[in-house]
């Protein structure tokens, strides 16, 4: 559905949830980036990260939060599936 990337797409091709290990929001979110993400037909790899000194490093205070890349890109909010495939267009 998107363009194709160059090789380096695959360095920075995933989307990561941060958010604590059991957190339903977190979850939810985790599984409507998936969703998105195979809608959008992209090779991205979706994780759930739940170890507080990484989710730290991100300057991430608030959960669940989204990164798509290197970039965060939602911070506090369960998003839909609508909602993260728009930021995957935007991002691709």
């Amino acid at each position: 559905m998107f363009g194709k990337k160059s090789e380096n797409e695959s360095k920075d091709a995933y989307v990561k949830v941060l958010g604590a290990n059991g957190c339903k929001k977190c979850k939810l979110v985790t599984n409507n980036a998936k969703e998105a993400v195979s809608r959008a037909g992209l090779n991205y790899t979706v994780g759930h990260i739940t170890d507080m000194k990484v989710i730290a490093s991100y300057g991430v205070m608030q959960t669940p939060a989204l990164v798509v890349g290197k970039k965060v890109v939602s911070v506090g909010k369960v998003l839909t599936t609508d909602e993260i495939f728009t930021i995957l267009k935007g991002e691709v």
